[in-house]
């Protein structure tokens, strides 16, 4: 069956990079830097959904969406953007037909079940067994005090789905205790420092943190600092203008800019270089940045939580991180356990990817056998939730029956 074809349309050349290692696997990704460049795609290939960034230099995505719906009204369009847009998603919603919008930052597996129920709607249009996705003349538009509580409702959904009691742990989970304690400085505005390794649910953590904070309505960016090498990182978080560097065709504004009023996670933090750790203290303690080939300061208002798989207290004695640094990230410590420290926990997370693993990829899967159990249990899981997930979804993808066996697991559970 031949996939799906999904343009996605974005100024950012890494978030592009982004959206299509995220939906290669199940679409036919195509991706475009400009208006421009989408209008050529659209006409070369049969599009089934249209994901746009609303912020491109020189339209909006929504202008970009209305023109859309006028020459292919049938195709599903997906504006991105952040919730502090709200007046511009109202415009959209009434002007540009968009069917949702996609808040930032977004989560993979969100992003994956969005586009895959917008393929499955314009399929079904192509059937004729969907109404169009506009509302027909005669119904009134849904007034702006509507959609303006809508997109409260939305917000309130997303607080609602990070949450502290919606982290995934038994009731004799060592998570119980360090959920109590991190809730208790979240509403606090201190920066927050989060141990632990790589697949342990820092991210969720933090997320928790900014949507228990008072600063809950604001956007909460989320950069890895691990995956950029220091010039990139750079432009990433304080920006750049246009000419500042080759490739350098728009000005930029920064990661921490557009965080303003908001939280910024930064995860992998003991991964940045010393050299890097000079700039991101100056721009924490004198809170204001300067855009890469700027002359302009701009003053930031934000929250810092970071994240780290490093003891920072050794790469310290070490001369590897800036205990200055430190100190100003530091406010509040703690650690995630991994996976098997706890447990307790490991069916219910295994019974929740398994409910998301059955959306995801349209199966009815009902649970996992006592045998099956046994494994998982016992496992080291040195990947921690991220693995456990990993392997879920791979028994779901090969399982027989309603129920996961132990021979759908791989060969390393079994291992004496």
């Amino acid at each position: 069956m031949e996939k799906a074809h999904i343009l996605v349309v974005d100024d950012e050349k890494r978030a592009l990079e982004t959206y299509h290692r995220t939906l290669k696997k199940q679409y036919e990704v195509h991706c475009a830097i400009s208006a421009k460049d989408a209008w050529e795609i659209l006409y070369e290939f049969p599009i089934s959904v249209v994901l746009s960034d609303q912020k491109m230099p020189h339209t909006t995505g929504i202008e970009f969406l209305k023109q859309v719906k006028a020459k292919y009204p049938d195709i599903v369009r997906i504006i991105i953007s952040a919730f502090s847009d709200s007046g511009d998603l109202i415009l959209g919603i009434n002007e540009a037909g968009i069917y949702q919008f996609l808040c930032k930052p977004w989560h993979p597996e969100n992003l994956k079940l969005i586009i895959a129920n917008a393929v499955n709607i314009y399929e079904l249009q192509q059937q004729n067994q969907l109404l169009s996705l506009e509302l027909s003349a005669e119904l009134p538009r849904p007034s702006e005090a509507q959609l303006k509580k809508h997109i409260k409702n939305k917000q309130d959904a997303i607080a609602k789905k990070y949450a502290f009691d919606q982290l995934i742990r038994a009731e004799d989970s060592p998570l119980n205790q360090l959920c109590t304690e991190v809730q208790n400085f979240s509403t606090y505005d201190i920066p927050v420092l989060i141990y632990g390794e790589s697949g342990t649910g820092k991210e969720l953590f933090a997320r928790a943190i900014h949507y228990y904070s008072s600063r809950e309505e604001k956007p909460l960016i989320i950069e890895n600092c691990a995956a950029l090498p220091d010039d990139l990182l750079e432009s990433e978080l304080f920006g750049h203008v246009k000419g500042a560097f080759t490739g350098a065709y728009n000005d930029k504004k920064g990661l921490l800019e557009q965080a303003n009023g908001g939280t910024i996670f930064l995860d992998e933090i003991g991964d940045i270089s010393l050299s890097f750790q000079v700039k991101l203290l100056r721009a924490l303690q004198e809170k204001i940045i300067r855009p890469l080939g700027g002359n302009r300061y701009v003053p930031i208002d934000i929250r810092v939580i970071a994240a780290t798989n490093k003891n920072l207290k050794q790469e310290i004695k070490s001369g590897r991180f800036r205990e200055d640094l430190f100190y100003r990230l530091a406010g509040v410590e703690f650690r995630v356990p991994p996976l098997r420290e706890r447990k307790s926990d490991i069916i219910l997370i295994s019974m929740s990817i398994v409910k998301q693993g059955n959306l995801l990829f349209n199966k009815t899967v009902k649970g996992i056998t006592d045998d099956a159990i046994a494994l998982i249990e016992n496992f080291s899981w040195r990947g921690n939730v991220r693995e456990l997930q990993n392997e879920i979804q791979r028994a779901m993808v090969l399982a027989q029956t309603d129920y996961i066996t132990a021979d759908d697991l791989s060969a390393k559970l079994k291992e004496k």
